[in-house]
Formats: C-alpha cells, structure tokens, sequence
C-alpha cells in the first residue's frame, strides 16, 4: 500500500540549492536528473521522518500492549500447532 505523503500533482516551485561544484559535474555528465533524485529523496527522508514521529507519539502504547502479550499472551497461543 502506497501513501502518497505530499501532493503528487502540485506544481513545481524553483529553488536555489548550494551544491558541491564537482558532485554537481559528475551528476550531470552521468545524465542524473537532479530535481528527480532530490524529491524522491526528500521523500524518503520526510517518510523516515514521520515514522520516527509515529513511533515517539505511540510508544507508550506499544510498550503497554507487549506487557500485556508478555503477561497473557495472544488468543491464538493455545491453535498453534508450529
């Protein structure tokens, strides 16, 4: 399941970026979008972000139900034949 975590279809915005002379080189001789490569990677690091928050808002959830499987464990303990 994919979630789309920015609007897909927003349009561009022009920025200015400060970027290594020679990475910069290299990239574009190598034929490498930079404006694709940045936003799939700004995408990986906003979804990385929003784990992280996830977790950190639900953590004391998640910790109370692993206490409560490490006490009473789940229903189907006594159908597992493995």
């Amino acid at each position: 399941m994919q979630v789309n975590l920015y609007d897909l279809n927003a349009p561009k915005k022009a920025t200015n970026l400060s970027i290594n002379s020679d990475l910069l080189r290299q990239v574009k001789n190598c034929r490498i979008n930079l404006s694709k490569v940045l936003e799939q990677r700004l995408a990986e690091m906003l979804l990385e972000e929003k784990r992280c928050k996830w977790k950190e808002t639900n953590h004391d959830a998640i910790e109370k139900y692993n206490r409560r499987i490490e006490a009473c464990g789940v229903f189907s303990d006594g159908l597992r034949t493995f």
